[in-house]
């Protein structure tokens, strides 16, 4: 039985929405508040408040209560983990794809 980790998962759920995306991005240039991580978007709060919990469980973000701000940070542990995933999903492939190509000169030499 193969064994799924939960907070990968929650991960790629977070990046799988291009809004959610947008915030990420946002955040690379530093900190912002939740109402400069909605400008952009024409979403009610509760929507940005919704992204941006998704966000959080999946510790892309953490917030922070700056008097009466709440303050977002990108938090990349999660990212991280999502990278070596992917790129231990990457050289599989990369693996297969060579493997194939190979198949495909032989058979050219062999018909040529």
């Amino acid at each position: 039985m193969v064994e799924y980790n939960d907070g990968l998962n929650q991960t790629f759920r977070a990046l799988a929405d291009p809004t959610r995306r947008a915030m990420l991005e946002a955040l690379r240039t530093g900190p912002k508040t939740i109402g400069a991580l909605a400008e952009p978007f024409s979403i009610s709060f509760a929507a940005t408040s919704k992204h941006i919990g998704i966000l959080e469980d999946a510790q892309l973000i953490r917030r922070e209560k700056q008097g009466r701000e709440r303050i977002c940070h990108l938090e990349p542990g999660a990212m991280q983990d999502a990278k070596t995933w992917l790129e231990q999903h990457a050289a599989l492939w990369t693996s297969a794809f060579d493997a194939l190509e190979a198949a495909l000169h032989e058979e050219d030499d062999a018909n040529g």
